[in-house]
């Protein structure tokens, strides 16, 4: 018997049976809003089992949300921040108050352990907490001061924002955009990923109960093709924050040309975690295994592709193979599970696809390469070795639990392998010479260094990548650089010359 695993599911249950009973509505003004009927169905990544039925967004669910937080953003935009500080944190404390419902169903709707997945919404809180913290002070600018004239400027919410975020962590990743949005002034149109729906949905619930005013955050779920386009083409919506594809990146941004819209994405990433020879083997390769097998390898800063010194890789990858085979895969809610299952069929589907492909190209499958059990999403966790960065397996995001293991000689070639990607999110190096890690870092065509660390989040720094990776950095006052305008004030402090025409 498991007691901690037979009461959460048991939690679980409970928590999903509001779902279960009726249809999972949209957030539109406040209220409830089913649009034309129409529903689509999650499922759930354990058994494929239907855990809700969710309103399916239109482009007039769309329109009448814009419109509802363009009316919104009128009185929302002129709130003080003090006042914006405050209802903030009255949503970062109910968050806290259903931290345990929220974990428990977004285990259940994304197949993420909760061994990972039981302190996210306390994360999302603190996205909360961060933000609100600086809403009073995120219209202050600079004094410019220039002969004869005095410049200051100031920032000011762009307006009405849409927001489009992922399957993978979705609550907290919804967090990470739509509260600094908030903190700056502006109002938001959520489009959540329909693969993973159910948090969202209890998100614009607590926002609203905790204070915040109607229109100011709505939800609108559905598809990319439809709710999606809607959004980004919609006149209203000023700015677009997404999170997801690169490919889905690209076509958002032609959506929104039409209308100026202003766009900061969160891509794709094959990132590189590159091992000396000279570095602490023991440590590396706990964080080069935590980054890619953890969160079901389901995250865009995983460190997928290991460049590892020559002259330590076959060690490496003896060790990496014996600690992979011993990989509990499980239900998401045991909490020896470290892999659960992957978010949908077709996402499972495309992971094992690379298995062949990889054997075709050369590489070994020196660990998993097949399903885990005979039912749901269920992938074994896969190690590839011998591979070179020309295989398929070493250039494209698979975006599950697999490590794709890549020598190198020097410095010089692990450098080339390694910015000889089209993504660059983020990089993970590990070495004890100081002099190497910072030349090495600055090379390294990548957003974001983690020098012999694991991916480990401090606020205020700046979040983003470069290449297919993404555009704008999230964080501290960066995130306000995107959500608010920044406008310049000149003004004359003593007479001068004016030019004279006509006359």
């Amino acid at each position: 018997m498991n007691a901690p695993f037979d009461q959460s599911i048991a939690k679980a249950e409970k928590h999903l049976t509001r779902f279960r009973q009726g249809t999972v509505a949209h957030l539109i003004d406040g209220k409830p809003d089913f649009g034309d009927g129409r529903t689509f169905e999650s499922l759930s990544p354990i058994d494929n089992s239907v855990l809700a039925k969710v309103a399916h967004g239109t482009a007039a669910d769309i329109d009448r949300a814009a419109k509802v937080a363009k009316r919104a953003f009128a009185s929302w935009g002129k709130t003080s921040g003090a006042a914006r500080k405050k209802i903030l944190h009255k949503v970062a404390d109910a968050i806290e108050a259903r931290a345990d419902e929220i974990a428990l169903v977004e285990c259940m709707d994304t197949g993420q352990p909760i061994r990972y997945m039981s302190k996210a919404a306390l994360r999302a809180a603190e996205n909360f907490r961060f933000f609100a913290d600086r809403a009073p002070n995120a219209q202050d600018g600079l004094s410019l001061i220039a002969p004869g004239q005095l410049n200051y400027t100031i920032r000011q919410p762009i307006g009405p924002v849409g927001v489009i975020t992922p399957w993978n962590t979705p609550f907290m990743l919804s967090t990470w955009k739509i509260a600094p949005a908030l903190a700056a002034g502006c109002t938001v149109v959520h489009k959540p990923a329909e693969w993973s729906p159910l948090t969202a949905a209890l998100l614009s619930e607590i926002a609203l109960e905790a204070g915040l005013p109607a229109g100011v955050l709505n939800t609108v779920h559905g598809f990319g093709e439809d709710a999606g386009r809607a959004l980004t083409e919609h006149p209203d919506i000023k700015a677009i924050g997404f999170v997801g594809e690169s490919a889905t990146g690209s076509a958002i941004m032609a959506q929104g040309a039409p209308t100026l819209k202003r766009v900061h994405f969160e891509l794709g990433g094959k990132n590189p975690v590159i091992i000396f020879e000279d570095a602490d083997l023991d440590r590396a390769l706990d964080a080069a295994l935590f980054m890619i097998y953890s969160l079901n390898g389901e995250r865009c800063t995983s460190s997928s592709r290991a460049l590892i010194q020559a002259s330590i890789y076959d060690e490496f990858c003896r060790r990496a193979a014996e600690r992979v085979k011993k990989i509990k895969v499980g239900h998401p809610l045991d909490p020896a599970t470290e892999i659960g299952p992957l978010i949908h069929t077709r996402h499972l589907e495309k992971v094992l696809s690379y298995v062949e492909l990889a054997r075709q190209e050369g590489a070994k499958v020196a660990v998993g390469g097949g399903r885990a059990g005979d039912a749901g999403n269920y992938v074994q966790p896969t190690l590839y070795t011998h591979a070179t960065n020309d295989m398929r397996i070493a250039q494209e995001e698979i975006f599950g639990p697999v490590l794709t293991a890549i020598p190198f000689q020097d410095e010089a070639e692990a450098l080339s392998i390694a910015n000889d990607v089209r993504y660059g999110l983020t990089g993970y190096i590990w070495t004890r010479d100081v002099s190497r890690a910072h030349r090495f870092a600055q090379a390294l065509e990548a957003g974001m260094i983690w020098v012999n660390s694991e991916n480990v989040r401090h606020l205020p720094t700046p979040f983003g990548g470069v290449k297919a990776s993404g555009i704008g950095r999230d964080g501290g006052d960066y995130s306000f650089d995107f959500y608010m305008e920044t406008k310049n004030i000149a003004v004359a402090v003593e007479d001068h010359k004016i030019p004279k025409i006509g006359g």
